[in-house]
């Protein structure tokens, strides 16, 4: 179904090493694909009703860009990982972004988070007023100003001001 080739878990520490080797690894795998070109590593998560349809809306995206760019997930929490492929040409990097906003953009539709675990850092800022509203971003500014009066603390990462 939904062409999965496969499903493990796994009970002791040995196997589960094995299984979180395999996903660290999937990153390298990806970038062997097209030799060249870089990747970017993006995250999205979604409540697990909505996941079906975050994944193939994600795969419509990505075929419509007319980049290469796989999705690896630990899906039983709704999160899934798309490795975009940067190709070295002219606009390959606005082009890679431009996807990425897309598929944040129907996570978000969905109900979801523009990240599950990567964190927001720079590429994801855009989407936290939308996603959290402008009440919920003052805080969150209150907050790193108290801790960080002198932004010296990851500066730029998060907030710009």
């Amino acid at each position: 179904m939904f062409n999965a080739i496969g499903f493990r878990w796994a009970t002791d520490a040995d196997d589960r090493n094995k299984l979180w080797r395999a996903r660290h690894d999937a990153y390298w795998a990806c970038l062997a694909l097209k030799p060249g070109h870089q990747g970017i590593a993006t995250d999205a998560i979604v409540p697990i009703s909505k996941l079906a349809e975050a994944v193939l809306g994600a795969q419509q995206d990505i075929a419509a860009s007319g980049l290469t760019a796989p999705i690896v997930g630990h899906v039983g929490d709704g999160n899934f990982h798309t490795v975009i492929l940067v190709p070295p040409e002219p606009g390959g990097l606005e082009r890679a972004w431009e996807l990425d906003k897309k598929i944040v953009a129907r996570a978000l539709s969905l109900g979801g988070s523009c990240s599950g675990e990567h964190g927001i850092g720079i590429g994801k800022r855009e989407f936290l007023e939308q996603e959290h509203g402008p009440e919920a971003l003052a805080v969150m500014r209150s907050i790193k100003h108290t801790l960080d009066p002198k932004g010296i603390l990851n500066p730029g990462k998060i907030f710009l001001n």
